[in-house]
């Protein structure tokens, strides 16, 4: 149950993967859509980069919401410390999928929350490993027809049908891998004070 005393929570990301985690420790939230640019700056680890966006995306939410707890969120996967984005459309899909056969991959998903009333910042960053079988690229093509993950970093859903793909998966929070880590976060929120005991 929510505390009703608690300022209200704004979800700074348009993604249905991440509201759909949310929905299940709360009941009343918005969502924001952050407007951010998600380059890379320099030479900056995927790590750092990944914590930065969440961050960045949080506080540009924040400040035309003030009053407001901030979720902020971003995920980035890693594969041989080369980042791959959202593919967008079957050729990048199919490209991404076959440079991974056979690899892992490391998914960063990264979680800041802004607390208006402490003025304070929390900050975590999950890392899963996600080991790829070998597979042909009828394989990958079966899959992107099935799944059309073209909105998803890697070109894959692991709540679809990704799993055919893969060799194993080693998460401390399988939340993470679909775009937050619901472990760290429903912890910070009933430390909070948004989820009631």
């Amino acid at each position: 149950m929510q505390n009703p005393s608690a300022p209200p929570i704004i979800l700074a990301s348009s993604s249905h993967y991440r509201r759909g985690l949310l929905d299940r420790v709360l009941t009343e939230y918005q969502t924001v859509s952050p407007d951010v640019d998600e380059a890379r700056e320099g030479d900056e680890p995927p790590r750092a980069q990944a914590a930065r966006l969440a961050r960045k995306k949080g506080e540009a939410v924040a400040s035309s919401h003030p009053g407001h707890l901030v979720i902020g969120a971003d995920q980035l996967a890693v594969l041989e410390e080369r980042v791959l984005g959202k593919p967008g459309d079957h050729q990048n899909a199919i490209e991404q999928l076959l440079a991974s056969s056979g690899k892992a991959l490391q998914f960063l998903t990264a979680v800041c929350v802004l607390d208006p009333v402490a003025r304070r910042r929390y900050e975590h960053v999950d890392g899963t490993l996600v080991r790829f079988r070998r597979f042909d690229r009828r394989l990958a093509e079966n899959y992107l027809r099935h799944d059309k993950p073209y909105d998803c970093a890697g070109s894959f859903r692991v709540e679809g049908a990704g799993f055919v793909l893969f060799e194993s998966v080693t998460t401390d929070d399988p939340t993470a891998l679909i775009g937050l880590p619901m472990i760290w976060l429903a912890g910070k929120l009933q430390e909070l004070g948004y989820l009631l005991s």
